[in-house]
């Protein structure tokens, strides 16, 4: 047990995270010293992870409003209203250094965590998504984080009976030493039954709801907003322990009674725990808090009220409950076998005091704990723009039939149906599109509406031009959805940089929102929620900058989508958008020539959105039910990605002019793919001329090859193969 009188040293400071001029801060505040709990208190609320310190000053330039936005950022999640009285509540949310100390539970409690944000609101989850970064396979131990946490996911997301539909995985030797395990989960609620973590009222109880208090996760919040360095296996004690059974029970008593009428506020338990829980609820409700640790359910004997404070064990809430309503409300919570305990109450005096066996161990100011937390415009230095690759300046080290197979068959783009397999797609019986396509895609409820989702980025142009690159990655998940026929409507984001007290990092970090701002802007696309993890960094190497854009978007009628596979012979291939063939940063430079380098491709918001509007309209007037958007890989990668998933092969018989390797791997935006029967095809051609989009028909779908223009064909089994296999034998040993 850890005694509330110990001596405030400046190592011990350090320790908790805070720097000198932060902690005087914190002096001035209070005007004395404070006790062990109190410091706990404070670096909980004053880290990275938890105050945005670093960040908020650029991420308030983000759109984040419009006339389907119910509730933007500084909630437990994003809602937007989808019509019909439903509303879609979503958020994305970062477990990096947690899964990589232990990747098992870092990704169970990532997921957990996220999920709770949802449900917390009121919502019923009804998707999960993740977005995951590894190191080089050839590292010591990718393999093993691949299998944990991949292993994690599938464990918590399947036990609690939710269905994973998208994401993306990625590999690069930037994440040797600090993956990126991002997890996004969507719900969906009545629009007029959201509920806040805003309390009101003096005089009401605090409730304590869900799983005991232990000693796990202590500090985990605080590990979160600090590099890596030599020793890292030693905060394994800081990663949380998750229950995906537990949290399921959870669900479903909270749903209970919100819809019972006893809920005047609630808040998830996530970073620092019931210290960040409690202030938030009070502060925002201009109210002070008054907690009992005496009351709250604990796992451990002999439990101090700093380690209560700052325990991160899952599957927890606080709640304020109406007047006179604790009776019915506590009935609730036992009859689904979980700890419901009055530990504390509102009060009027805007002091957050928490009391342990009868004696004062914190008494702050609940305000100041967020609104004076440090806010930095730290110094940063713009990324220096890298000149453009010219198509002929890259000599092809091979042949286009042997490039596309090495890139279908690469780490990045290779298939990761080893991965999605281990997780419940179809659970709860609305999944229309699984992993594997654009986005993915859910009934809701009966129907006729579908809801789309993604998560995407390409760090790769991030590192190049952050600002470029910011844009690409809104612009590609606005592609995602659009290419299965829903109207884009909303953005979450989890903001993936290193050590933001590095200028040129901090440029990165920048550049990308601004970028990120611009395109939202340009695509009526406002970012409602999001998360941002900074300092993923060991012993100075930093990760790319990965931006993680996760949307949703929303289809009229679920019955009119479109799917990336050639679905039947005879049919015309036409390709929608402008071909130059840029390969700077493009995938095949990277993997087929070795060669990272080079300015992105640009990003044309008004072409996007132009581009993007005639694929849309074809797919919901049902004319169009095979689309793919170009991305990594550029057109070839498309084109193989389409046979592969329909088992249909296809004769291209021209392309767009210029070099074929840059035609056929080059990376251009705004573009997309789609098939139609022949008979529809001029008339496709007609409508996107009157458009001003420029389209194209490349050639016809059948057979069981796939023929380029003056190249060998390849079989589409020959691709499948490649495709397929590298992924189960790297996992296997059989590959590095």
């Amino acid at each position: 047990m850890i005694p509330n009188d110990i001596k405030i040293t400046p190592q011990l400071v350090a320790e908790h995270g805070l720097k000198p001029d932060e902690y005087q801060r914190f002096l001035h505040l209070i005007g004395r010293e404070p006790s062990i709990t109190e410091l706990g208190i404070v670096s909980a609320m004053w880290n990275e992870h938890c105050s945005y310190k670093s960040s908020k000053l650029h991420l308030k330039t983000l759109p984040t409003k419009a006339p389907w936005v119910i509730q933007g950022p500084g909630e437990n999640a994003g809602v937007i209203d989808i019509g019909d009285g439903l509303a879609i509540v979503f958020k994305m949310e970062s477990h990096n250094h947690p899964s990589f100390i232990e990747p098992y539970q870092g990704a169970t409690t990532g997921v957990g965590g996220i999920l709770r944000d949802v449900f917390t609101m009121g919502a019923r989850p009804i998707a999960v998504l993740d977005a995951l970064r590894f190191g080089d396979p050839s590292h010591p131990r990718t393999r093993h984080l691949v299998s944990g946490v991949v292993a994690g996911i599938g464990g918590y997301g399947n036990s609690f009976g939710v269905p994973n539909v998208g994401g993306a995985t990625g590999f690069h030797s930037r994440y040797d030493g600090n993956i990126l395990v991002n997890a996004m989960a969507v719900g969906i609620a009545r629009a007029d039954e959201i509920f806040y973590a805003k309390a009101s009222g003096v005089g009401k109880a605090i409730v304590y709801l869900g799983s005991k208090t232990g000693r796990d996760g202590i500090h985990g919040a605080t590990m979160a907003s600090a590099a890596f360095g030599e020793g890292g296996e030693e905060r394994r004690p800081t990663v949380q322990v998750g229950d995906p059974f537990a949290e399921k029970l959870l669900l479903e008593a909270c749903l209970e009674i919100m819809a019972a009428g006893h809920v005047d506020a609630i808040q998830d338990m996530g970073a620092a725990g019931l210290t960040c829980s409690a202030v938030e609820m009070g502060a925002k409700g201009d109210l002070g808090v008054e907690l009992n640790l005496d009351a709250v359910p604990c796992r451990e004997d002999g439990m101090s009220a700093y380690e209560m404070m700052l325990s991160e064990s899952q599957e927890r809430m606080l709640m304020v409950i109406k007047p006179g309503h604790e009776e019915p409300a506590e009935a609730i919570f036992k009859k689904w076998g979980l700890d419901f305990a009055v530990v504390g109450y509102t009060t009027d005096n805007l002091r957050f005091v928490v009391k342990h066996q009868g004696d004062v161990m914190a008494d702050l100011p609940i305000k100041e704990l967020g609104d004076e937390a440090p806010e930095y415009d730290r110094p940063w230095i713009e990324t220096p723009k890298l000149p453009v690759v010219a198509a002929d300046a890259v000599k092809p080290p091979l042949s286009n039939t042997e490039a596309l197979l090495k890139l279908v068959g690469s780490p990045d783009l290779s298939s990761k149906r080893w991965i999605t397999e281990q997780y419940d797609t179809l659970i709860l019986g609305n999944s229309v599109i699984t992993p594997g396509g654009d986005s993915g895609l859910i009934r809701i409820e009966d129907g006729p509406k579908g809801l789309a989702m993604t998560a995407d980025v390409t760090p790769r142009y991030c590192e190049a031009d952050p600002f470029e690159g910011g844009k690409q990655a809104v612009a590609e998940a606005w592609r995602n959805l659009t290419a299965v026929g829903a109207t884009p409507l909303a953005v979450t984001d989890n903001l993936n940089f290193g050590n933001p007290e590095r200028p040129e990092v901090m440029g990165q970090l920048v550049g990308c929102i601004k970028g990120i701002g611009e395109a939202c802007r340009a695509l009526d696309f406002p970012v409602v929620s999001g998360n941002v993890s900074l300092y993923n960094e060991t012993n100075g190497v930093s990760i790319l900058p990965t931006p993680t854009i996760g949307a949703v978007g929303v289809l009229a009628d679920v019955t009119r989508h479109a799917t990336i596979a050639f679905k039947a012979a005879g049919e015309a291939i036409i390709l929608i958008g402008e071909t130059k063939g840029w390969l700077g940063q493009s995938a095949y430079l990277a993997t087929v020539c070795g060669r990272e380098e080079g300015a992105p491709p640009p990003v044309d918001l008004a072409v996007e959105r132009r581009n993007g509007d005639l694929v849309r309209g074809l797919i919901s007037a049902g004319r169009v039910g095979t689309c793919h958007d170009l991305s990594d890989g550029g057109l070839a990668v498309a084109l193989a990605e389409m046979v592969m998933a329909g088992g249909v092969g296809a004769t291209i018989d021209a392309l767009p002019s210029g070099a074929a390797h840059a035609v056929l791997f080059g990376e251009d935006q705004a573009r997309y793919l789609v098939a139609v029967p022949q008979a529809s095809a001029e008339a496709l051609l007609a409508e996107a001329k009157a458009a001003g989009v420029p389209a194209v028909m490349l050639g016809t779908t059948g057979g069981d090859m796939l023929s380029l223009p003056g190249e060998a064909a390849i079989a589409v089994s020959a691709l499948k193969s490649a495709h397929e296999n590298w992924l189960p034998d790297y996992m296997s040993g059989k590959a590095a």
